[in-house]
């Protein structure tokens, strides 16, 4: 019960916190590019990559291993201290010390543990590729949400227009001074206006939502961003983000070229340390052990002595009985730390491993490791080739939004005159509601379009400079 009475303080905490923020960019990339689900996912590769590193460091160290073992043995067996085959049961017991080391072919062992390395470098640098990822699509879906506000703003002075219109042209039909067909028309035109308005009201939620899904907040959860005007936003002179410029400060700079570069390392080390597979292996190796039985027995003492005959000898004729005296012994048990004593036994040795002949195994691994280099060399030639051609395009792009930005800003200054000369007309009657209306929407879709190109501007000159190194600034 505690436990779900802390869980819930800390969501209700969390949303509360939450609520009391209006996030900006920074706040958002930097959120989102440590919360988000797939840098998560990489931080935790790298944490793997660094534990196989430590662990290929530690192969260079001696082994040793520690054995016991403790058994019941019954019948005809061999008594694992005398080696005499005995039948009765007894109880036995075993310790031994194992160690071993490589003393040649260290190189398979070196040169893996530097394609460790590199591979860990490279697996960091794959978390801050997939960073930077996730920074330009929250940035993008930023951006996305002011757009959808201003269409929402544009939409809801559109229908302030229609109802202010409706309601001067109602009093117009009351009185008599127009027919109802007008009403009518702009009563149609003002249940379109809501409709756009409440489309681009949703757009603004559905934008949100997507935002929060990259930075991995509750979907329930309050958020509200601040929204600067979009005139404000800083952005580079095009001239100072020239394609070339531009490809080479990011072939430097992009985490995915320096991802492939450390790949390229590790796979130049893993071929090597795959060769060295194939030379012969010498290793040393040593052990200390002994054993304890419970029947094993000692001399304590003697009791008396014994005479006993072992022949005969004919002297002269008289045959005489040869005798000797055997001594009588007591014995008792030997104990567990006598035994351990007595039975302790030492080897140390060399060891050489010759590959002969395995299936073709080693040569296998071998050749496969050099094909993975040259995927990895094409790869990379593919990634670079991407990126020049990315960046090419979203300057082409960029070019092509700004003169649309432009244009758009004369079309919403003209359609925006024609509006006022056919409001002017429209008052004195001499222009039908159809024509208004079509007048009106010319006004809306000239600003809709206008702010599409200036979002879609901005987003690619951000674009730009985020290849050129200068980050995400708004």
């Amino acid at each position: 019960m505690r436990k779900l009475f802390t869980a819930a303080f800390l969501y209700c905490l969390s949303i509360s916190a939450h609520a009391q923020q209006n996030w900006n960019l920074k706040s958002i990339v930097e959120y989102a590019m440590t919360h988000n689900t797939g840098v998560k996912l990489s931080e935790v590769q790298a944490k793997i990559a660094a534990i196989t590193l430590n662990q290929s460091k530690l192969s260079q160290y001696p082994s040793a291993s520690f054995s016991g073992s403790l058994s019941l043995n019954s019948g005809s067996n061999q008594d694992p201290i005398s080696f005499n085959r005995i039948t009765e049961t007894y109880l036995s017991s075993g310790l031994q010390l194992q160690s071993s080391a490589d003393i040649f072919n260290f190189y398979s062992k070196r040169n893996t543990i530097a394609a460790n390395e590199w591979e860990l470098q490279a697996a960091k640098a794959n978390t801050d590729k997939l960073r930077n990822d996730i920074a330009l699509t929250a940035a993008n879906a930023y951006l996305q949400i002011l757009l959808a506000r201003e269409q929402e703003k544009i939409t809801l002075v559109q229908v302030q227009q229609t109802s202010a219109q409706l309601n001067n042209t109602r009093k117009q039909v009351d009185a008599g001074a127009l027919p109802e067909l007008n009403a009518a028309q702009l009563e149609a035109q003002l249940s379109l206006d809501s409709v756009n308005y409440l489309t681009a009201k949703g757009n603004v939620t559905q934008a949100i939502l997507t935002l929060k899904s990259y930075m991995n907040i509750d979907a329930a959860a309050p958020f509200e961003v601040d929204a600067p005007p979009v005139e404000m936003i800083p952005l580079e002179a095009i001239a100072d983000l020239q394609p070339d410029n531009v490809y080479a400060l990011a072939m430097a700079n992009q985490p995915l070229q320096r991802y492939n570069e450390l790949r390229l390392k590790a796979a130049a080390k893993s071929t090597a340390a795959a060769k060295a597979f194939m030379y012969p292996t010498l290793s040393a190796f040593g052990s200390l052990g002994s054993g304890y039985n419970n029947q094993v027995q000692q001399i304590t003492g003697i009791t008396g002595t014994t005479s006993s005959q072992i022949g005969t000898v004919n002297v002269n004729g008289v045959n005489y009985n040869v005798v000797t005296p055997r001594p009588e012994y007591s014995y008792s048990k030997t104990n567990f730390p006598s035994q351990l004593s007595d039975n302790f036994r030492q080897s140390i040795g060399l060891s050489l491993s010759v590959p002969i002949f395995n299936g073709g195994n080693l040569r296998g691994n071998y050749e496969k490791t050099k094909l993975n280099t040259s995927s990895l060399e094409i790869q990379k030639e593919q990634d670079d080739q991407k990126l020049k051609q990315d960046i090419y395009s979203a300057y082409t792009a960029a070019v092509i939004a700004l003169e649309k930005f432009n244009a758009g800003k004369k079309s919403v200054e003209i359609n925006e005159r024609a509006f006022n000369y056919a409001n002017k007309r429209f008052e004195v009657g001499m222009l039908s509601t159809y024509d208004l209306i079509t007048t009106q929407n010319n006004v809306l879709r000239a600003k809709l379009e206008y702010t599409l190109n200036r979002f879609d501007y901005v987003f690619k000159m951000k674009v730009l400079e985020f290849y050129k190194g200068l980050g995400l600034k708004l």
